[in-house]
């Protein structure tokens, strides 16, 4: 749309419908905000903000070229971190730069996950736990923890998913997507450790291991909190397994 207008077509109609993704869902809104007089020092200001762009553009693809270039003796590395769910291929590069691709360094995954500052703080006295930050570690290998952690936690039935939801039920969405991360990397400690891929537990993980009753009564109680009367049959119908998809 910006590189129309730069080439003089200023309808609104035609603009708008420029418009790609989920901003197609904004026309009318773009057409309205799109009519307008665009004078010399609007020009002048798009001009030099998409100049700006195409160089980051630039600078971007040199830099990714040159990263590709010394990691490619451990592509093979980089592909099995990508299997773990909400590792893409850029998080994968920074985990290879930050954490090295040999865990002999590490004493076992609770050290490399403690050299990167993800282990939950565990901070406990007398029986009252008090603070559970972690403390700061490498910012890159973080940053990229915390966008897989992210990633992750929009999969579908998967164990960090689960995770994700199951801390996030007791303790809200900032907590929960801070112990997706140490997850994460212990999943990559093992991984290049053992040179194998991510095996998934599953996103039904937790309610296998869940205690029946304790399970009953947490799901009852939620039932009673929305307004409903529950009585529980114990069925006698075996279990089924549900058929691989």
């Amino acid at each position: 749309m910006l590189d129309a207008l730069l080439s003089g077509t200023h309808d609104p109609e035609v603009l708008a419908e420029l418009a790609r993704g989920r901003l197609r869902a904004k026309l009318p809104a773009l057409r309205q905000a799109l009519a307008g007089n665009l004078k010399p020092h609007h020009t002048l200001i798009i001009t030099h903000i998409l100049a700006h762009l195409d160089y980051l553009d630039e600078t971007i693809a040199i830099l990714t070229e040159e990263v590709e270039k010394r990691l490619a003796p451990f592509a093979h590395e980089a592909e099995n971190l990508c299997t773990i769910p909400g590792v893409a291929a850029r998080a994968s590069h920074v985990i290879l730069a930050e954490l090295g691709p040999d865990m002999s360094r590490f004493a076992s995954d609770r050290h490399a996950a403690s050299w990167a500052a993800v282990c939950p703080g565990n901070d406990e006295s007398a029986g009252k736990r008090r603070s559970g930050k972690t403390r700061k570690g490498n910012p890159h290998l973080h940053t990229a923890l915390i966008e897989a952690a992210n990633a992750a936690a929009r999969t579908k039935n998967t164990y960090l998913r689960a995770q994700y939801e199951q801390v996030k039920r007791r303790r809200g969405h900032k907590t929960a997507i801070a112990a997706v991360p140490h997850s994460i990397l212990i999943a990559a400690y093992h991984i290049l450790k053992d040179d194998v891929p991510y095996k998934d537990l599953g996103g039904d993980y937790f309610a296998r291991r869940a205690d029946p009753a304790r399970l009953a009564s947490r799901l009852v109680a939620q039932l009673e909190r929305l307004g409903h009367s529950v009585t529980l049959n114990t069925s006698t119908a075996p279990n089924v397994a549900a058929a691989p998809a």
